[in-house]
């Protein structure tokens, strides 16, 4: 694997916020000012999608993720002040956390994210605008072949996102076994799989939401590959995190495609934009040209 050149990684977070496009980013980006508006371009955005398709008698199929939480308030008060049908939409999830033994977890866990999303982004929905629940892909280990089969069958029209602190896209983190490593082309392949969480990526978990008790956070996971994210016809990734997700964007945006980080794979997609937060791009290197790092 090819890891990122840490003097070239040193150039990019230091180019300031309002010259990140002068210096040719590699996949359009977009900064917006707050979380609260990238929420509602997000939500505005797949409901356009489904509107549009609705208008011409198409159904939508996309992939969707559990989070960034901001998007799910503004998403369910455009569906119903809109009216948009949800009835022909088809909802792959891209992501579940799972126990130490490839389990489900609790329904009250926060890292349910089946629990979380029927709550936030299916319950507040009018019923008869709703999606119907055998269009609802829920990824678990008891689904895996089902929702494989159900993703090959047709094109998906959009895959929305985030990345994690490696730049992982859904669950398809930076793969840090010593005896088994993979290149880039086997991550752009890769397809859904239960895995190990990355030490890193459980730590991030761990400082985000339980004050760093990282003996809380899930150890395992079962993702969509990045074949089946990389599938869609547009690709939209989204962040309002801030210093967790600033470096990753850097090198999404100016580093050559690796396996180190793997949301520079959407450097191949015909279709594709990063959304984030004036904060989430600005990057601490930046902000302090006194700072010798070599």
């Amino acid at each position: 694997m090819q890891d990122v050149d840490p003097r070239k990684l040193e150039r990019w977070c230091r180019i300031p916020v309002e010259e990140l496009e002068r210096h040719g980013p590699r996949v359009p980006c977009r900064v917006v000012a707050d979380a609260a508006e990238m929420g509602r371009v997000m939500a505005r955005e797949l409901a356009d999608l489904v509107a549009a398709n609705d208008a011409e008698g198409r159904p939508t199929r996309v992939i969707v993720p559990a989070g960034p939480s901001g998007w799910y308030a503004p998403w369910v008060e455009q569906v119903n002040a809109r009216g948009i049908s949800l009835r022909g939409m088809t909802v792959f999830h891209m992501d579940e956390c799972l126990d130490w033994q490839g389990r489900p977890l609790p329904e009250g866990h926060p890292y349910n994210f089946r629990s979380f999303m029927e709550r936030h982004f299916y319950a507040g929905i009018d019923p008869e605008l709703a999606v119907p629940e055998d269009r609802r892909m829920w990824l678990l280990p008891s689904t895996a072949d089902k929702v494989a089969d159900a993703i090959a069958t047709a094109p998906v029209d959009l895959t929305v996102g985030g990345w994690g602190q490696d730049g992982h896209v859904a669950y398809n983190q930076a793969r840090r076994h010593p005896y088994s490593r993979i290149g880039l082309e086997e991550l752009a392949a890769s397809t859904i799989r239960i895995q190990e969480n990355n030490e890193d990526t459980v730590i991030a978990l761990a400082h985000r939401t339980f004050g760093g008790a990282y003996q809380f956070v899930p150890p395992m996971s079962i993702t969509l590959g990045m074949r089946e994210c990389l599938s869609a016809t547009r690709i939209s990734v989204y962040s309002d995190t801030g210093a967790w997700k600033q470096t990753a964007f850097r090198v999404a945006l100016f580093s050559e495609p690796t396996p180190e980080y793997p949301i520079t794979l959407l450097q191949r997609h015909a279709d594709a934009m990063i959304t984030v937060t004036r904060e989430t791009a600005s990057h601490p290197l930046a902000d302090h040209p006194e700072w010798q790092l070599f």
